[in-house]
Formats: structure tokens, C-alpha cells, sequence
């Protein structure tokens, strides 16, 4: 990933990509670039097909494969300059490229987790899994340039999925975490604000960064906050810590107004993972009460 030179990226020339060394979960790698073509065409009927079809075969089932850590910096020009309506669509596929499976996961260990087993295998290629997390995470990074000018985008779900992206970077961790820290300072929507925070925690959490922790805690502990950035700095400071839940944060993550918003919160890229219609519900449930399955309630 790293030597595909920038003119490549820039040009589309996917004739340089050695597509054919890496099948997706139903076929051969020669197909990814017909579909990347078709999803930079301005045709949206066929362009919006083809992208879920580019789901199915790069992120099956939750997994991702070293095909698609080949598409992310397509996929990202493509976010940039394709059809607006796919925006955010594209830019969750990438994200979801570079982490580790989250289906059914909403534990404090889990939720911000990136990094797959090391002895993880793909079933198809036999590649260690973490490879292509990596690779595709440095894909990400090398092209930060395309993400920032996103986090102002009209869309509100393109911001978050922006968010979502950012927080996979694997360098200039302080100049990412700053910039999202400065989104959140305007940024109006609720749900954007929670992404930002995920996104500060996730960077924070895999980089050992302790003051956002502090920051973390300070957000939900606020009254004066908006009742969404207490529940998501709640979420995200359980996820930095591995201190007892505090009473205040238990009453308020369990309140009945807190539940009110769950519908609201499966907007958040997070928590759709972890469950496909009650993300935010699963995860409280699983952080404060871990040894309950989530099946038995």
C-alpha cells in the first residue's frame, strides 16, 4: 500500500493495482475496479448498486479482506468527488475496512477497538487480518488531506462518517485529535457531536492519551451539557477506563430519557455494528451489566 505512488490514486489507474493477487469473499479481485469505476460514474441508479454490492464483497458479514485495503484510497476520492448522496455510505465502508469485526460487540473493551487478533486469519486468503487493518488504516492516514475538508460537509451523516474515518488514522494522532476536538466546538447536530467524541476516544484509547479521560468524564458529569454529548462522553470515557461505573453515570446512562434517544443514536457509525436496530440499548446494557447476556433481556 504504501509504494502505490500518489499520481496512481489521483489518476484512477487501476491498472497498476495487482488486483488479481487478492479475491474478495465471492470472486476474484479483478472485479473491484469495475466497481469502483462504475461508483465515480454519475450515473446514482447504478452507481448506489454497485456500492452495496462493493459492501457485501469487501466487508462481509463484518469481516474485511486485503482486497479492500487496495480500494481505500479509491474509495476515498470517490467519497470526495462522487455522488453526494453515497458520500457517507463510502466513507462507513472505509472505516469499517480498517477495524476489526464489531458485530454484536458494545463492551468497554470492545466498542473502540481497531486492532483484530493477530492470529486472526481470512478465511479466503489466509492473510492475517491485522495486515490489511493496518494496511488500509495507513491508507486513511496518507490521504488526510481529502478527510478534513469534510467535517463541514452540508450532510450531517457525512460528518459523522468522516469522524468514523479519521479515528482509524495511525499517525499525526495530535493533529487529527485537534481537529476533530475544534469540529465539536461548532459543530450543532447531536448526533455529529457523539461521532467526534467516539473519535476522540478511539484516537485517545489506542494511543494512551490520559487527558481524555478527564475530558471524557468532564462532558458527562456537566448538567449544562446537551443530554447527547453526556451519553456519548459516557460512553466514551467507560471505554477509556477501567474504574467501577459511578452512580451518576449509572443514572444516567439507565434514565428513561436516555432510552428516548436510541433510535436517534443508530445514526452514530459505532453503534450500528454492535446491534442492527438497538445499538445504543446493547451497549449500556453490556457495559454495566457485562456478565447479563444481552439475549436474556
Amino acid at each position: 500500500m504504501g509504494a502505490i505512488p500518489r499520481e496512481v490514486k489521483d489518476g484512477f489507474k487501476y491498472d497498476e493495482i495487482p488486483w488479481q493477487r487478492f479475491p474478495h469473499f465471492y470472486g476474484p479481485g479483478e472485479e473491484v475496479p469495475g466497481g469502483l469505476a462504475t461508483l465515480a460514474s454519475g450515473d446514482a441508479e447504478a452507481a448506489g448498486r454497485v456500492l452495496g454490492e462493493l459492501w457485501e464483497n469487501l466487508h462481509h458479514q463484518g469481516s474485511t479482506i486485503a482486497v479492500g485495503a487496495l480500494a481505500v484510497p479509491f474509495l476515498l476520492r470517490i467519497a470526495t468527488a462522487g455522488i453526494p448522496g453515497l458520500r457517507a455510505s463510502t466513507l462507513r465502508l472505509v472505516a469499517e475496512i480498517g477495524r476489526c469485526q464489531h458485530f454484536g460487540d458494545g463492551t468497554r473493551e470492545g466498542l473502540l477497538q481497531v486492532a483484530e487478533d493477530p492470529l486472526e486469519a481470512e478465511g479466503t486468503t489466509m492473510c492475517p487480518t491485522n495486515w490489511t487493518i493496518q494496511a488500509a488504516r495507513d491508507a486513511i492516514t496518507d490521504d488526510l488531506h481529502l478527510l478534513f475538508p469534510l467535517l463541514p460537509d452540508p450532510d450531517p451523516d457525512v460528518r459523522s462518517a468522516t469522524a468514523f474515518v479519521l479515528a482509524a488514522a495511525t499517525s499525526e494522532i495530535r493533529r487529527v485529535s485537534s481537529t476533530l476536538h475544534r469540529r465539536l466546538a461548532v459543530e450543532d447536530d447531536p448526533v455529529v457531536c457523539v461521532s467526534l467524541i467516539l473519535a476522540i476516544a478511539q484516537l485517545a484509547r489506542e494511543h494512551q492519551d490520559e487527558h481524555a479521560r478527564v475530558w471524557a468524564r468532564e462532558l458527562w458529569s456537566d448538567p449544562g451539557r446537551s443530554p447527547e454529548i453526556r451519553i456519548g462522553a459516557g460512553l466514551a470515557w467507560l471505554c477509556l477506563v477501567g474504574d467501577p461505573v459511578p452512580d451518576e453515570l449509572r443514572a444516567l446512562l439507565t434514565d428513561v430519557s436516555t432510552d428516548q434517544c436510541s433510535d436517534q443514536f443508530q445514526r452514530v457509525p459505532w453503534l450500528g455494528p454492535v446491534d442492527s436496530s438497538s445499538g445504543l440499548r446493547r451497549c449500556i446494557h453490556e457495559m454495566l451489566t457485562p456478565d447479563v447476556p444481552w439475549h436474556s433481556i
